[in-house]
């Protein structure tokens, strides 16, 4: 009987069960209150379209199809409790919502809610409040990439029963201090915990290691810091741990148990180093692992092989060496190779022909050598190879010219030879070949890659007739290649039509030649290189987008071409064009490099050459023939840093608009016909650094300035060859703070200019005139020779202690040698030949072992020349014309009273045994000028020695012995 009314009390409760369901279904489940709450909630916000889900597909306003009068349990996104009609799950995720959600949202009157999804939406100007933590029923919270900002209630720890949580890609959002940890504390049910772009800036929490139901963790971009545990990792449901972008946090890779289920591991842009244990083979179950750009060291442990799922493996930016381990027999899932800047040595292991699923390997940037291994396997899906910046050699194998879904092919930089096969299947979009040895002609197969969008083919022996008939297919070409090779070139008339997307054509450093009509890229070419080629005529096209135009270096004759108004990079120097420049030319009101240098235009300087761009950075007119006056007004604001009109006719007076110049670094007025007296005015500018005003008619005193500190950033100082007089400007030389007290070790060396453009200067050493045509931020000299300057030589000069080079000759100075020279340890060059300096030689000088050139000649020195270091390389003509001076190198010896007492020193070195003829051999030359040239370049006095030497030091020099000076030059024998 008990058994019977059971199961009577069982069927009557199903009954009311199955009975409420119908019931629902055709009534309304959701309660009046709740219904306006939800309507309040969507009237608080507007709807604008968003793009942010259209990838994952879902994304529509759900609140449009909220109505008053229908059931809330039946609306988008909303989930009611089926017997008590609660709202218990909210999803207005990718819903287009934009407004503020303020503590007193109708959003918290939903106390039941268990889980609630805004991921994807525009919430801007809400923060993480308090309220959020008062859904004490929530197991699911997903507020990702929706615009929440400022601070992270603490109160969200205190969602006990939170399974899943996502604050992902809220840039703005940070945890109160120690807010992270109180989390992690107090939510134990966590497995999904993703924080992506959510500053937490707090140490690794070690108890985070302690939350065994974690299946997720993300913390990547977080300001984590400190230590990762270095214990064996325990966490046995943890299939993703993602750590990436943390540059401040530390520690060894992991060691993993067999007992672990990750699928997926990125520490990269992390400070994780150390080697790689052989624990990593325990990861069975890996399907991506990414320590790219870490610290990580040593080999690469063979246990790798055991990765058998592993579909994407980036150790790309370590510092890992030795040979690539023959591990990819094993791993025929691999989709994704990134070993790419470490110090990988020796060959490309053999096994990587079984990665029959490869899409993309990338080996570039290591010390890989041998041959490019010949491979059987087609890689049928291989759509990348990036073998560049390596040391491999011999020929391109054949296999690498069959793959059927080849996209990139990247070998560029290494040694290769031979020639460029011919391509079999025409998916290929990008060819990197340069800076190899190849040779012959460009195949022809390249010619019908219709999909081609990047040639580089540079830097090779490749020769041949380049015909732009044969680019009628390359439509989508967007950059060319082929400089520093042998090819000529022919021109099609019909090729205005090809090459309709050309951006950019480098052609420089061929065998070009002849009058050049380019007429291809009319509205999209961006870039033309056509420098160090013959060619003879150019024909200039209105390029709508041209932007940089390099024609130097050729042999183009006739008038300037005007380049487009587009164009903010010209340089067409060194050639022979002539006649005047046309006003024309500064209708390019973007240009920033203009360099019209070493031609043969004459004329005067239009007047608006000097304000037609405020970009511009670069004026070069250096080497032409203009006269008249340089131009006089400069715009406001203007961005100049280099002025060169060195070498022309210019006259009258420096322009004083230059003082609005006020980035302007270097100055160059050399060899002109200006008259005037000396500028003191531009010890305004902040940023000048070489003033050159030799080879003038500049006159008169130079005196004293009104300006409390001219010339602080001055570093390059060239007066010589001009009328100034009276004494030397000592004011300004104690105004020379960027040749004081320089820590030369602290300094990053670089050239003055950009990447793209270098300025140049003429520097007069021993009667020879050396063009640099690239000035290093350490070089520093001063030159006042061959003017009518007085008086002694000041002792301030002596603090000018990274001076390089000094040349005072030629002048009218009399007085004694300064024993404050002692001071300029860095000197390399002292010239103080003809003039009228008496007493002795100091000793002290011996001291100054970067020393490689001195000229003391035609003056009226006495005693004896000092011995020592440096002193002991330097030859007669050194002292020429001091007829009391005595002593090595010269014949005349010394008497008993005009022989000093030895220093302690070289008494010391006679006593322990040593000679100092022979110790003087161990010391260097030093820079020599700044440019590390050998001491041997001085020894031989030869200037086609002198210009080998420079070039082979990446400097070019124009080498011009001056007769007037040739046997005034003092020459170490």
């Amino acid at each position: 009987m008990s058994k019977f009314l059971l199961c009577f009390v069982f069927f009557l409760g199903c009954s009311r069960l199955l009975l409420s369901s119908s019931f629902s279904n055709s009534t309304k489940l959701c309660p009046h209150g709740q219904t306006l709450t939800l309507l309040q909630l969507k009237n608080s916000f507007s709807v604008s379209r968003s793009w942010e889900c259209d990838e994952y597909g879902g994304s529509y306003p759900k609140t449009e199809y909220w109505k008053e009068g229908s059931d809330c349990c039946s609306w988008d996104g909303v989930t009611c409790h089926l017997l008590t009609g609660h709202v218990i799950e909210l999803d207005l995720s990718c819903s287009w919502l934009s407004g503020t959600i303020h503590s007193n949202s109708t959003l918290f009157l939903l106390p039941h809610l268990q889980s609630l999804n805004l991921a994807f939406n525009d919430f801007s100007g809400s923060s993480v409040s308090a309220r959020f933590g008062r859904f004490s029923s929530l197991m699911h919270l997903n507020l990702s990439d929706s615009g929440f900002s400022g601070l992270i209630s603490s109160e969200i720890s205190h969602l006990s029963n939170l399974v899943s949580l996502d604050l992902s890609w809220n840039w703005g959002a940070e945890f109160t201090p120690h807010g992270f940890d109180s989390l992690v504390q107090n939510l134990t049910k966590l497995q999904k915990l993703h924080l992506l772009h959510i500053s937490i800036s707090s140490i690794f929490p070690n108890s985070l290691l302690n939350l065994s139901s974690l299946i997720s963790l993300d913390l990547s971009y977080s300001g984590l810091h400190g230590r990762f545990p270095d214990h064996e990792f325990h966490l046995p449901k943890l299939e993703l741990l993602f750590l990436f972008g943390n540059n401040d946090l530390s520690g060894n890779f992991p060691q993993f148990s067999e007992n672990n289920s990750l699928m997926k591991l990125d520490f990269s842009s992390t400070n994780f180093s150390g080697e790689l244990l052989a624990s990593i083979g325990n990861l069975k179950s890996l399907q991506t692992l990414d320590l790219s750009f870490c610290q990580f060291s040593g080999s690469i442990p063979t246990s790798l092989e055991n990765l058998t799922q592993i579909t994407s493996l980036g150790l790309q930016g370590n510092h890992f060496r030795g040979e690539i381990p023959n591990v990819f027999d094993n791993l025929k899932n691999l989709i994704f190779l990134e070993l790419s800047s470490n110090n990988f040595s020796g060959q490309i292991p053999p096994s990587i022909g079984n990665l029959t699923n490869i899409h993309y390997f990338d080996f570039s940037y290591n010390q890989l050598e041998g041959v490019i291994p010949s491979l059987v396997n087609v890689f049928s899906s291989l759509s990348s190879v990036v073998l560049s910046h390596n040391m491999l050699n011999g020929t391109i194998p054949s296999w690498l010219y069959t793959l059927p879904s080849l996209v990139e092919l990247h070998l560029s930089h290494n040694k290769l030879t031979g020639r460029i096969g011919e391509f079999q299947f025409y998916s290929l979009e990008k060819i990197y070949l340069s800076v190899n040895e190849l040779q012959g002609s460009i195949p022809s197969s390249i010619f019908e890659l219709v999909n081609l969008t990047s040639l580089y083919l540079s830097s090779n022996n490749l020769s041949g007739v380049f015909e732009t008939s044969k680019f009628e297919k390359l439509k989508n070409l967007n950059d060319l290649d082929l400089s520093n090779n042998m090819l000529s070139l022919t021109m099609s008339v019909h090729s205005n039509s090809m090459l309709p997307y050309i951006e950019s054509i480098d052609l420089s450093n061929n065998n070009i030649s002849g009058i050049l009509s380019w007429n291809m890229g009319n509205d999209t070419l961006r870039y033309l290189n056509l420098s160090y080629n013959s060619i003879s005529g150019f024909e200039m096209l209105s390029w709508s987008s041209m932007e940089t135009l390099d024609l130097h270096s050729n042999l183009l004759q006739g008038p300037l071409p005007t380049p487009p108004n587009s164009t903010s990079f010209f340089s067409i120097s060194h050639n022979k064009l002539s006649g005047e420049i046309s006003p024309l030319i500064c209708k390019a009101s973007s240009m920033k490099i203009l360099d019209l240098s070493h031609n043969n235009f004459g004329g005067m300087l239009p007047h608006c050459l000097g304000n037609f761009s405020k970009d511009l950075f670069v004026l070069n007119l250096r080497r032409n023939q203009f006269h008249g006056i340089i131009p006089q007004t400069f715009l406001k604001g203007n961005s100049i840093k280099t002025l060169d009109f060195n070498n022309n006719q210019l006259e009258g007076l420096v322009p004083r608009s230059l003082i609005i110049c006020r980035e302007l670094e270097v100055l160059d007025l050399g060899s002109n016909k200006i008259n005037d007296t000396f500028p003191h005015w531009l010890g305004a500018l902040p940023k000048l650094q070489v003033l050159v005003l030799r080879s003038n008619r500049f006159h008169g005193y130079i005196g004293f300035s009104k300006i409390k500190s001219p010339f602080t950033s001055l570093r390059i100082i060239d007066l010589a060859h001009n009328d100034f007089e009276g004494d030397l400007p000592e004011m300004y030389l104690r105004s020379l703070k960027a040749i004081m007290n320089v820590d030369e070790g602290n300094m990053t060396r670089k050239y003055m200019g950009n990447d793209y453009y270098q300025d140049s200067i003429m520097v007069t050493i021993k009667g020879l005139e050396l063009e640099f045509v690239k000035i290093l931020n350490t070089f520093t000299t001063i030159d006042l020779s061959s003017n009518k300057f007085q008086g002694e030589i000041p002792e301030c000069i002596g603090d000018l202690n990274f001076l390089r080079g000094l040349n005072l000759s030629h002048n009218d100075l009399r007085g004694h040698i300064p024993l404050s020279f002692r001071n300029l340890k860095m000197l390399e060059s002292l010239d103080l030949s003809s003039n009228k300096l008496s007493g002795r030689i100091p000793q002290e000088l011996t001291s100054l072992t970067f020393l490689a050139v001195l000229n003391l000649s035609q003056n009226h020195l006495t005693g004896f020349i000092p011995q020592g270091n440096q002193f002991g390389t330097f030859g007669n003509d050194s002292y020429y014309m001091n007829t009391g001076l005595c002593g090595f190198p010269l014949s005349k010896r010394c008497t008993t009273d005009e022989i000093p007492y030895p220093s302690q020193e070289i008494h010391a070195k006679f006593e322990s045994g040593f000679d100092w003829k022979i110790t003087l051999m161990g010391y260097g030359c030093g820079l020599v000028i700044g440019l590390s040239l050998s001491c041997l370049i001085f020894l031989s006095g030869k200037p086609e020695w002198l210009v080998w030497i420079i070039d082979k030091n990446i400097h070019k020099m124009i080498v011009r012995n001056k007769r007037s000076t040739r046997r005034r030059g003092a020459r170490r024998s």
